[in-house]
């Protein structure tokens, strides 16, 4: 059996994957979405890879999936524990040595995000539900912000990341072609040279999971089909 293993992005909420999590179940598949002990100053990316692997507990047959900041400590599994997939999702790609919080400046991030905005006519400001929630649908959106908003510590953008390279482990990259936050260019540039791989476009936003659930379950399965045949 496959087991899914789903990492959130800044804030740490397996909340994010409500919407995907009964869609791997109903083809089959186990689930393990993981709560990041977000608000803990005393939590870095080792920590978190910690949680990750103490969800994972005996389970086998691993597919991670990282969402955004996730992409900083997901490989930090994947060189611990065996791995069949590690899928990336709108996700940071951190290299050797570089802190999560120097990431932004490193990649040019910001300029990316303003020079889209422009491009379409929006405000350059930073706005987060235009940002983030302008294609997910207004009730999840609503049920989103209904619960208490989870605290983000700095403490994991402060260390240098601590491998000396990718964990080798197949790899994937899933974008959403909408990302106003990690603009779609900007992150086929990091993949390509950070990854050395393509990235494959979905529709939706930042947050796919929550705006478009069946198809991002549907991308997850084919990935998992394609690795067992290759």
């Amino acid at each position: 059996m496959t087991t899914y293993v789903l990492i959130p992005g800044a804030g740490g909420s397996a909340f994010y994957w409500h919407r995907v999590e009964p869609l791997l179940r109903e083809r089959g598949h186990d689930v393990v979405a993981v709560d990041l002990p977000a608000g803990d100053d005393s939590a870095g990316l080792t920590e978190y890879a910690d949680v990750i692997v103490d969800a994972i507990g005996d389970r086998t047959g691993l597919v991670l999936v990282a969402q955004s900041m996730g992409g900083f400590s997901a490989p930090l599994v994947a060189a611990r524990v065996p791995v069949e997939l590690l899928v990336m999702v709108n996700a940071m790609v951190p290299r050797p040595g570089e802190s999560a919080g120097a990431w932004w400046e490193n990649t040019g991030q910001a300029a990316a995000a303003a020079e889209l905005a422009a491009r379409e006519g929006r405000s350059t400001e930073f706005d987060l539900e235009a940002s983030f929630f302008h294609d997910v649908p207004p009730e999840v959106t609503a049920a989103v912000f209904a619960r208490e908003e989870p605290p983000q510590s700095g403490t994991p953008f402060e260390l240098p990341w601590p491998l000396d390279a990718w964990p080798d482990v197949p790899t994937r990259f899933l974008q959403g072609r909408d990302d106003r936050f990690f603009p779609l260019e900007f992150q086929r540039r990091q993949a390509r040279e950070r990854l050395g791989i393509e990235i494959d476009v979905m529709p939706g936003g930042h947050l796919v999971a929550l705006s478009q659930p069946a198809e991002l379950a549907a991308w997850l399965d084919r990935y998992r089909t394609d690795a067992a045949l290759a």
